[in-house]
C-alpha cells in the first residue's frame, strides 16, 4: 500500500492519488504511517505524498489532512519515533501548516493549548509547531467562527495566546513555550500576556532553570515590555534573598525550597550575565533599565533597590554607555539614603509616619559580600563606585596640616558617612599588604627562594630614594620578626600566630623550624641595624616596632636590647660626673641653613625603657636559677644603671647646661631658634620616659617621687619658656603640642594613685606628688592629650597603642578617677584656695570626662555597657550577677544624676560668680550621655522634663551656655515628640522681650522660658528656633517629596486611586499639623523687632522656605484632587491661616526691615569714615537680598492656590488678600535729596553715596504700598 501512495504521488497529477486515499480508512493510513515512522523508513516521503493527495480545496481531503496532522503530532509526542524521524515530520509539518484553511488552524491551535493545560505532552516537541500555527492564523484575512462570536485571523490568535497564557503550565514545557512566542508576530499587548504567565512561574520552578527561562524573556523582551521583564526578575530575587537572608521557609510568595548560599549566588550570577549581554544587544533595555530604578529617587529609593539589583547595576557599569549613568544614580542613592538615615533617627515626629527601612549601604555591603562567589563582573564597578564616593565625599582642601569641610553643615554627616561607605567598599573588596604577608608566611616557611627573594625586595626598599619605601621596608621586617618564632619564645595570648593548615604541616619539623627561624630573625636584625643611620622617621618606626617584636619573640630580647644599647652609647655621656649626660647635639643634623632631627632620642630611651619594664617582670621571672639568666641579668642591670645615672644628672642639670634658658632664642625663623626647639622638645621627651622609668621601679619610694617632681619641674620650666616665646612670637607653635612620651597604661596607674591611693604606707610618698598642684594638672592635662588623640587618629602612641582592648580598659580606668575627682571636690570649692593661672583640676577632670564619654561613643559603642559598669564605683563581685540585668539607659540614667546635681549647684549661683565654662562642661557631658537613653524610656522623659524646667527657671546671660542648654533641650524633644509647640512658645517670649516692628504696640510678654530675656533672645535663641524650624520645615519637605513620589507611581485607575490615598491620610494630617503650628511660630517672629544682622537675614530666608513648602504642600494636592475628589477640610484651614495670619505681616515685615536699612543709610552723619559706611552698605545689602526671593514664593504659592482652586471646586482665594502692586520706579524726590547730600561731600565720598543709593533703591522698590 505504502509503495502504491508513493508511485501515485509520482505522477505528474495528483488525480489517481487522491482517488484512491479516499478509498482508505483513516486507520488504514494512521497505522501505515506510524509502521513505517516506527521503522525509520520512508515515513517522510509518505507523509508528503498523503498531503499531496488531501489538498484543502476540498472538505474531505482539508478533514484527511487535518486527521493526518493530529496524529502526526501524537506520534512524535510519543517519543517511540527516532531523533532523525521526528524532526523531519516536525519540518514537513510545519511547511503544510500554511496551506490550512482558518478554522482548522483554530482547531489546531486548541488542540495544542488543550494539551498544554492539561499537561498531557510527553516531551514537548511538538510545541516547535504552535508558533507556525499561531503566526499561519494571524494571516488569515476571513472572519472565523469562534466561540459565539466572528473573529478575524489577528483576532483569534490573541484570544488564542490569552488563553493559552490564562492555564496552567507545566514546569517542564515553561521554558520551551516562553521560547517559542520569540517566533510569533505579537502585538504590545500578547507580549505583555506571555510576560506576565513567564514572570508568575519563576516561584514554580527550580532555581537552575530559572536562568534559561530568563535568558529566554530577554530574548523576548525585544518584541516589547522590556520593563515589565527587568521589574519581575529584579523583584523576584528580590524578595529571594530576603527570604535567604531571613531564613524562613514556606513564604507565600516563593514556593523554591530554600537553596545553599552558594547556588543561589551563582545563579543570580549568572541572571545579571545574561541581562548585561542583552542590554549589549539592546540598549533600550539599559535605558528602561535605568528608568526603573531611577523612578525609586522621587520618592523612596528602597522600594526599588535591592542587593540584586545593585549587584546588576554594577555589572551593567562595564557597558562605557551606561558608566557614568549607574554611578551617577548608585552615587546618588547612597546620599539620599543617608540623609534619609539622618532624618529619621533625629526625628520622633517622621518615625511614627515612616516604617522601618532598609538602606542602600547595608545592600551595597551585601554586594561585596556576595562577590566572593565569583561575580567577577561585579568587582570593577564596586571598586570604581568606592573611589567614586571617597572622592566625591571625602575631605575637599588641606590647608597647614588641617581638614577643611567644604560641605554644608546639614549634609556634613551623610557625607562623611558616603565617604567612609567608599573606604569599606574598598577594604572588603581588597586585602591589604598586610594581609598578604601574613597569608604568605606558611610559604616562607618552607620555600627558601621565596623568603629570599622578599628579603631581596624588602631590603632594595629600605635603601631606596623614597622614604615612604624605606618605611615600608622596616613595616615588612618587623611584621616578619613578629610572626617567625624563635625556639623558645614565650606564648603570648593576645599576640599568638594564626595558623593555617600548611602551618600546621610545616610545624612538624618544629625544632628545624625554630633554629632556621632563628637564623632567618638575626639576619633581618642585621638589615634592621642598617636603618639606625637613616631619617628620623624610620628611626621613630622602628623604636614604636621593637616593643611588639619582643612580646611575641621574647628569644630576640637581647638582640633587640643590644642593638638599642648599641645606639644609645652614641648619645650617652658615660663619666658620672659630666652634665648633661646625654649629647643632644649629635641627634640633631646640618645641612648649610637646614636644621633637623636626625636621632629621635626621647623614643629610644622609651623603646628602652618599655622594653626593659617588660622583659624583667615577664621572661627574668620564669629564669631562676639558669647560668645564662645570670649573664643576661647583668646585662639588663647595666641598663638600669644607665638610665639611673641619666636621672640623676637631669635633675642636676639646668636650664643653662643644655644652652636652653630664657635667653636662648626659640623663634622658628632662624637656624638656631629651630635646633634650640628641637633640643627643648628632646629634653621634655626624655623628661617624661624618666617619669616613667622612675615610677615603675619606685615601689612608692620616697626618693624616687621626689626625683620624679624634680624631673618634671625641668620639664615644666621648658615647656613654660616654649609656651611664653611661641605667645609673644604669635606662630603657629603657641596652639602646637607635642604628643606626650608617657604610655596610656602608666597615665592610668599615675592617676589611679595620685586621686584614689588610701593605702596607708603609701601616704607618706605620695604626698610629695599631690603636694605639687601642678604635677597633678599636667597628669590629667596629658589623660586628655591622651583621649583627643584617640578621638583623632583611633588610636594612641606608646605601647599597646593600637590594641582596642587594652584601650578600652585604660578608658575605664582613667574616667572612674576623674570622675570620682570632679564629684568629690566640685570646682567651686577648689577655686577658692587655687593661686595657679589655669584650669583648676576638678575643670579639667570635666573636660576629660566629656571628651571620654564622646570617644566611647565613637570607637567603643559595642561596650558602652561594660564601659558604664566600669564606672560604678559601689560595684561589687557578689552582685555582678544581679548587676548585668541593669540596662544601659538605666546605668547612664544614675550617670546623668551626678552631672544634674553639678549643674544645679552652679544655676544656684550669683550671676557674678557663674562659672560658665564649667556650665558649658557638664551640658556637653548631659548631651552626650543623654544618647545612651532609650527614647522610650522613663528615664528618657524625666531628662527631657528636668531639661525643660532648667529652661523655663533660670535666667542666665551667657549667651554659649544658653545655646548649648537649649540645644540638648531641642535634641532631646525631637526623640520625644516634634518641637514646634516648643518653637511657638519661645517665639512668644523673643516677641515679648524684643517689642513688636509696630513701636505703638505694646506686646504682652509670656515667660515660658526664663532663658529667654533681653540679652539671649537675639541672637542666641532667635537663630537657634530658626534653625529648628528650618530643620521642620525640611522634614515635612521630605514627606511631601514621598508622597508625590507615592502617587506618581500609582496606577491611573479610580480604584488604584482609592486603594492607596487612605494610606497617606495619617501623613497628610500630620503635615498639615506641623505647617499650622509652625505658621504661628513665624506669625510671632515676623512681627518682632529683630536687631539687624543675622537674625533678620535668616528669618527672611526661612519665611521663603515656608512659602516653598507650602507650595509644594498646594502642588501635591493638584496631583491627587481629581483622583480622591476634593480637598481636606483641615487644608483649607492652613489656607487661611496663611492668608491672614503670615502674609500681611511678611509684607509688614519687609516694610520694617526697609526703612530700617533707609535709616541705616541716611542718618546725616557725614563724617564717618569711608570704611565704616561701606561696612554698613554691605551688611545692608545683605539683608535685604532675601526679600526679592521672599516675594517670589509668596506670589508662587498664590499663583498654584489659584489652579489648586479651579481644579478642586474650591475657593481657597477668599483667604488671601492680594499684594498690592509695587512700585519699581525710580523716586525723584529721593535721588534728588541723595545728590545733594552727595554735592557736600568731597569726590572720592561721593563716589561711596552713589554705591549707596544703588544699595538702597532696591529695598525702596520692594516696599509694600
Amino acid at each position: 500500500m505504502d509503495q502504491k501512495i508513493l508511485s501515485l504521488a509520482a505522477e505528474k497529477t495528483a488525480d489517481k492519488l487522491q482517488e484512491f486515499l479516499q478509498t482508505l480508512r483513516e486507520d488504514d493510513l494512521t497505522n501505515l504511517l506510524q509502521n513505517q515512522a516506527v521503522k525509520g523508513k520512508v515515513a517522510g516521503a509518505l507523509l508528503r505524498a498523503i498531503f499531496k493527495g488531501s489538498p484543502c480545496c476540498e472538505e474531505a481531503g482539508a478533514l484527511r489532512r487535518r486527521k493526518i496532522y493530529t496524529y502526526c503530532i501524537q506520534l512524535v509526542e510519543s517519543g517511540d519515533l527516532q531523533k532523525e524521524i521526528a524532526s523531519e515530520i516536525i519540518g514537513l509539518l510545519m511547511l503544510e501548516a500554511h496551506h490550512f484553511p482558518g478554522p482548522l488552524l483554530v482547531e489546531l491551535a486548541n488542540e495544542f493549548i488543550s494539551a498544554v493545560r492539561e499537561g498531557s505532552l510527553v516531551n514537548g516537541k511538538s510545541l516547535e509547531l504552535l508558533p507556525i500555527i499561531l503566526t499561519a492564523l494571524a494571516t488569515k484575512k476571513e472572519n472565523l467562527a469562534y466561540g459565539k462570536g466572528v473573529l478575524s485571523g489577528e483576532e483569534c490568535k490573541k484570544q488564542l495566546i490569552n488563553i493559552l497564557c490564562s492555564g496552567r503550565w507545566d514546569q517542564q514545557y515553561v521554558i520551551q513555550l516562553t521560547s517559542m512566542f520569540k517566533d510569533v508576530p505579537l502585538t504590545a499587548e500578547e507580549v505583555e500576556f506571555v510576560v506576565e504567565k513567564a514572570l508568575s512561574m519563576f516561584s514554580k520552578m527550580n532555581l537552575q532553570e530559572i536562568p534559561p527561562l530568563v535568558y529566554q524573556l530577554l530574548v523576548l523582551s525585544s518584541k516589547g515590555s522590556r520593563k515589565s521583564v527587568l521589574e519581575g526578575i529584579i523583584a523576584f530575587f528580590s524578595a529571594l534573598d530576603k527570604q535567604h537572608n531571613e531564613e524562613q521557609t514556606g513564604d507565600e510568595l516563593l514556593d523554591v525550597v530554600t537553596v545553599p548560599s552558594g547556588e543561589l549566588r551563582h545563579v543570580e550570577g549568572t541572571i545579571i550575565l545574561h541581562i548585561v549581554f542583552a542590554i549589549k544587544l539592546d540598549y533600550e533595555l539599559g535605558r528602561e533599565l535605568l528608568k526603573h530604578l531611577k523612578a525609586g529617587q522621587q520618592g523612596d529609593s528602597t522600594n526599588n533597590l535591592s542587593p540584586f539589583s545593585i549587584a546588576l547595576l554594577l555589572s551593567v557599569t562595564r557597558i562605557q554607555r551606561f558608566q557614568d549613568q549607574v554611578l551617577d544614580l548608585l552615587k546618588t542613592s547612597v546620599v539620599k539614603s543617608f540623609k534619609d538615615l539622618q532624618l529619621l533617627q533625629g526625628s520622633k515626629f517622621l518615625q511614627n509616619l515612616v516604617p522601618h527601612r532598609s538602606y542602600v549601604s547595608t545592600m551595597i555591603l551585601e554586594v561585596v559580600k556576595n562577590s566572593v562567589h565569583s561575580w567577577d563582573h561585579v568587582t570593577q564597578g564596586l571598586v570604581e563606585l568606592g573611589f567614586i564616593l571617597m572622592d566625591s565625599y571625602g575631605p575637599k582642601k588641606v590647608l597647614d596640616g588641617k581638614t577643611i569641610e567644604t560641605s554644608p553643615s546639614l549634609s556634613r554627616m551623610p557625607n562623611q558617612h558616603a565617604c567612609k561607605l567608599g573606604a569599606n567598599i574598598l577594604l572588603e573588596t581588597f586585602k591589604t599588604v598586610q594581609r598578604l604577608l601574613k597569608a604568605v608566611q606558611p610559604l616562607l616557611k618552607v620555600s627558601m627562594s621565596m623568603r629570599d627573594s622578599l628579603i631581596l625586595v624588602l631590603r632594595k626598599a629600605m635603601f631606596a630614594n623614597q622614604l615612604d619605601a624605606r618605611k615600608s621596608a622596616v613595616a615588612g621586617f618587623l611584621l616578619l620578626l613578629k610572626n617567625f618564632k624563635v625556639l623558645g619564645s614565650l606564648s603570648s595570648s593576645q599576640c599568638s600566630q594564626s595558623l593555617s593548615f600548611s602551618q600546621v604541616h610545616v610545624d612538624v619539623h618544629s625544632h628545624y623550624n625554630s633554629v632556621a627561624n632563628e637564623t632567618f630573625c638575626l639576619e633581618i636584625m642585621d638589615s634592621l641595624r642598617r636603618c639606625l643611620s637613616q631619617q628620623a622617621d624610620v628611626r621613630l618606626m622602628l623604636y614604636e616596632g621593637f616593643y611588639d617584636v619582643l612580646r611575641r619573640n621574647s628569644q630576640l630580647a637581647n638582640s633587640i636590647m643590644q642593638t638599642l644599647l648599641s645606639q644609645l652609647k652614641q648619645f650617652y655621656e658615660p663619666k658620672p660626673d659630666l652634665l648633661p649626660p646625654l649629647k643632644l647635639e649629635a641627634c640633631i643634623l646640618t645641612q648649610g641653613d637646614k636644621i633637623s632631627l636626625q636621632e629621635p632620642l626621647d623614643y629610644l630611651l622609651c623603646c628602652i625603657q618599655h622594653c626593659l619594664a617588660w622583659y624583667k617582670n615577664t621572661v627574668i621571672p620564669l629564669q631562676q636559677g639558669e647560668e645564662e639568666a645570670e649573664e643576661e641579668e647583668a646585662f639588663y642591670q647595666a641598663l638600669d644603671d644607665i638610665l639611673e645615672s641619666i636621672t640623676n644628672r637631669m635633675i642636676k642639670s639646668e636650664l643653662e647646661d643644655f644652652e636652653l634658658d630664657k635667653s636662648a632664642d626659640f623663634s622658628q625663623s632662624t637656624s638656631i631658634g629651630i635646633k634650640n626647639n628641637i633640643c627643648a622638645f628632646l629634653v621634655m621627651g626624655v623628661c617624661e620616659v624618666l617619669i616613667e622609668y622612675n615610677f615603675s621601679i619606685s615601689n612608692f619610694s620616697k626618693n624616687k617621687f621626689e626625683d620624679i617632681l624634680s624631673l618634671f619641674m625641668c620639664y615644666k620650666k621648658l615647656s613654660d619658656i616654649l609656651n611664653e616665646k611661641a605667645g609673644k612670637a604669635k606662630t603657629k607653635m603657641a596652639n602646637k603640642t607635642n604628643d606626650s612620651l608617657l604610655s596610656m597604661k602608666f597615665v592610668s596607674s599615675l592617676l589611679t594613685v595620685l586621686f584614689r591611693d588610701s593605702i596607708q604606707s603609701h601616704q607618706e610618698s605620695l604626698s610629695v606628688l599631690r603636694s605639687s598642684s601642678e604635677f597633678m594638672r599636667y597628669a590629667v592635662n596629658i589623660a586628655l592629650q591622651k583621649v583627643q588623640q584617640l578621638k583623632e587618629t583611633g588610636h594612641v602612641s606608646g605601647p599597646d597603642g593600637q590594641n582596642p582592648d587594652k584601650i578600652f580598659q585604660n578608658l575605664c580606668d582613667i574616667t572612674r578617677v576623674l570622675l570620682w575627682r570632679y564629684t568629690s571636690i566640685p570646682t567651686s570649692v577648689e577655686e577658692l584656695g587655687k593661686k595657679e593661672k589655669g584650669k583648676s583640676i576638678s575643670l579639667l577632670c570635666l573636660e576629660g570626662l566629656q571628651k571620654i564619654f564622646s570617644a566611647v561613643q565613637q570607637f567603643y559603642q559595642p561596650k558602652i555597657q561594660q564601659f558604664l559598669r566600669a564606672l560604678d564605683v559601689t560595684d561589687k563581685e557578689g552582685e555582678e550577677r544581679e548587676d548585668a540585668d541593669v540596662s544601659v539607659t538605666q546605668r547612664t540614667a544614675f550617670q546623668i544624676r551626678q552631672f544634674q546635681r553639678s549643674l544645679l549647684n552652679l544655676l544656684s549661683s550669683q550671676e557674678e560668680d557663674f562659672n560658665s565654662k564649667e556650665a558649658l562642661l557638664l551640658v556637653t557631658v548631659l548631651t552626650s550621655l543623654s544618647k545612651l537613653l532609650e527614647p522610650s524610656s522613663p528615664q528618657f522623659v524625666q531628662m527631657l522634663s528636668w531639661t525643660s524646667k532648667i529652661c523655663k527657671e533660670n535666667s542666665r546671660e551667657d549667651a554659649l551656655f544658653c545655646k548649648s542648654l537649649m540645644n540638648l533641650l531641642f535634641s532631646l524633644h525631637v526623640l520625644y515628640k516634634s518641637p514646634v509647640i516648643l518653637l511657638r512658645d519661645l517665639s512668644q517670649d523673643i516677641h515679648g522681650h524684643l517689642g513688636d516692628i509696630d513701636q505703638d504696640v505694646e506686646v504682652e510678654k509670656t515667660n515660658h522660658f526664663a532663658i529667654v530675656n533681653l540679652r539671649t533672645a537675639a541672637p542666641t535663641i532667635c537663630l537657634l528656633v530658626l534653625s529648628q524650624a528650618e530643620k521642620v520645615l525640611e522634614e515635612v519637605d521630605w514627606l511631601i517629596t514621598k508622597l508625590k513620589g507615592q502617587v506618581s507611581q500609582e496606577t491611573v485607575s479610580e480604584e488604584a486611586s482609592s486603594q492607596t490615598t487612605l494610606p497617606n491620610q495619617p501623613v497628610e494630617k500630620a503635615i498639615v499639623m506641623q505647617l499650622g503650628t509652625l505658621l504661628t511660630f513665624f506669625h510671632e517672629l515676623v512681627q518682632t523687632a529683630l536687631p539687624s544682622g543675622s537674625c533678620v537675614d535668616t528669618l527672611l530666608k526661612d519665611l521663603c522656605k515656608m512659602y516653598t513648602t507650602l507650595t509644594a504642600l498646594v502642588r501635591y494636592y493638584l496631583q491627587v484632587c481629581q483622583s480622591s475628589g476634593g480637598i481636606p477640610k483641615n487644608m483649607e484651614k492652613l489656607v487661611k491661616l496663611s492668608g491672614s495670619h503670615l502674609t500681611p505681616v511678611c509684607y509688614s515685615f519687609i516694610s520694617y526691615v526697609q526703612n530700617k536699612s533707609k535709616s541705616l543709610n541716611y542718618t546725616g552723619e557725614k563724617k564717618e569714615k569711608l570704611a565704616t559706611v561701606a561696612t554698613a552698605m554691605a551688611r545692608v545689602l545683605r539683608e535685604t537680598k532675601p526679600i526679592p526671593n521672599l516675594i517670589f514664593a509668596i506670589e508662587q504659592y498664590e499663583k498654584f492656590l489659584i489652579h489648586l482652586s479651579k481644579r478642586s471646586k474650591v475657593n481657597l482665594m477668599q483667604h488671601m488678600k492680594l499684594s498690592t502692586s509695587r512700585d519699581f520706579k525710580i523716586k525723584g524726590n529721593i535721588l534728588d535729596m541723595v545728590l545733594r547730600e552727595d554735592g557736600e561731600d568731597e569726590n572720592e565720598e561721593g563716589t561711596a553715596s552713589e554705591h549707596g543709593e544703588q544699595n538702597k533703591e532696591p529695598a525702596k522698590k520692594k516696599r509694600k504700598k
